[in-house]
C-alpha cells in the first residue's frame, strides 16, 4: 500500500528550522500502513528535510555550522547567472538533501527519544512550500 499527502508550510527563510513531526506522525497514522516507511520530501531546491533534537541550543548551533560550511556572504556562479542571491542556499540543500526516510513499525515512526523530524528552509527569503510525505507498506 502507498499513502501520499502533503504538508503545506510557510517560512521564513535564512535556515529557518520548522518542526514537523507530528504533522508527519499524523499523515503516517491516518495512511493504513503498520509496518512500512515513511519518506518525507520536501518539493523546491533550496530546503531540506532531516531529524535533530529540535531544542533552541542544537537549532542555534546547527544554524551556526551552515553558515559556516556554506557561507551566505560569498560570491556564488550562481548569483552571477541569476542575480537572486540565494546561490548559498542551493549549496546548502544540496549538501544536506531533500529528502528523508524513518521505518514505521506497529504504525509508529521509529525516532529516537529526541528525535524531531525539521524542514529547513534555506532561501534568502521567506516562501511557501510543500512537503509530500509518503507511507509505504503493509
Amino acid at each position: 500500500m502507498v499513502h501520499t499527502d502533503t504538508i503545506p508550510l510557510s517560512t521564513r527563510g535564512f535556515a529557518d528550522i520548522i518542526d514537523i513531526t507530528e504533522k508527519v506522525a499524523a499523515i503516517a497514522s491516518t495512511s493504513g500502513v503498520s509496518n512500512g516507511i515513511v519518506t518525507v520530501f520536501c518539493q523546491g531546491s533550496t530546503g531540506t528535510i532531516t531529524t535533530i533534537e529540535f531544542e533552541s541550543g542544537v537549532v542555534k548551533d546547527l544554524q551556526e555550522a551552515i553558515e559556516k560550511i556554506a557561507p551566505s556572504n560569498i560570491p556564488y556562479e550562481h548569483n552571477k547567472r541569476w542575480g537572486d542571491g540565494n546561490g548559498f542556499s542551493h549549496v546548502r540543500a544540496a549538501l544536506m538533501k531533500p529528502s528523508l526516510s524513518v521505518p514505521l513499525i506497529n504504525g509508529a515512526m521509529a525516532l529516537g527519544t529526541w528525535q524531531r523530524i525539521v524542514f529547513i528552509d534555506f532561501d534568502n527569503r521567506g516562501r511557501n512550500r510543500s512537503i509530500i510525505v509518503q507511507a509505504m507498506g503493509e
